[in-house]
């Protein structure tokens, strides 16, 4: 009997499960009978309370909700006009937010604004809050954390492994070779410098400690 209890109850859990995820589904596709205009006004909603979006992405997701391509950019061009769908911003905020934690370089960040929808001049505009300057040290920055201060950097294998390591990772982030193997260059001779000085702190209080 109470086996036969615990089985209903897990029944009905799932039905309502299924249920709910039915109807969230449905909230998010036009029906038969709903005003198109009033269902993409209620995607675009729910997309943007979410999670900040560009224009391109919100109209992806009308496409992929069947959202006629005309009644889509209608609703789209009225949230510019209130100011609640803003490329310019969205941009600059996200160049910002992805140099910030990911330390990105700037044709990295191009290429993740295209893919959301973002090229041309309002591109370029969020990317001039990027300078050399800022690249260069936040490759450094990425270089100090990934490079492993117990590293033998007398054993010229281990030097080479480390020198493709520490490049490659620059490289996926977009950094080009020349400012990578400079970065890691530098990296690797301040590392070796502090390892030569700390070497000769040793010998000399051995030196003095001897009797």
């Amino acid at each position: 009997m109470s086996g036969s209890t615990h089985r209903g109850g897990r029944s009905r859990a799932a039905r309502r499960s299924k249920m709910s995820a039915s109807s969230t589904d449905e909230a998010d596709t036009p029906g038969r009978d709903a005003d198109p205009r009033q269902t993409a006004r209620d995607i675009v909603l729910r997309q943007l309370t979410a999670t900040a979006k560009s224009r391109g992405q919100l109209a992806e997701k009308l496409a992929e909700r069947d959202v006629p391509e005309d009644i889509a950019w209608e609703v789209l061009d009225r949230f510019e006009e209130v100011g609640l769908v803003d490329d310019r911003a969205f941009a600059e905020m996200f160049v910002r937010s992805r140099a910030e934690t990911r330390k990105l370089s700037r044709s990295s960040l191009r290429r993740e604004l295209a893919q959301r929808g973002i090229t041309g001049e309002i591109a370029d505009a969020a990317l001039e809050q990027r300078s050399d300057e800022d690249e260069l040290r936040d490759a450094r920055a990425l270089v100090r954390k990934k490079l492993p201060a117990s590293a033998d950097l007398t054993d010229r294998a281990e030097r080479d492994r480390l020198t493709r390591r520490l490049v490659s990772m620059l490289g996926r982030k977009g950094y080009p070779p020349s400012l990578a193997f400079g970065v890691v260059k530098d990296a690797l001779a301040d590392l070796g410098a502090a390892a030569e000085d700390e070497r000769t702190d040793l010998d000399g209080a051995e030196v003095w400690d001897t009797p």
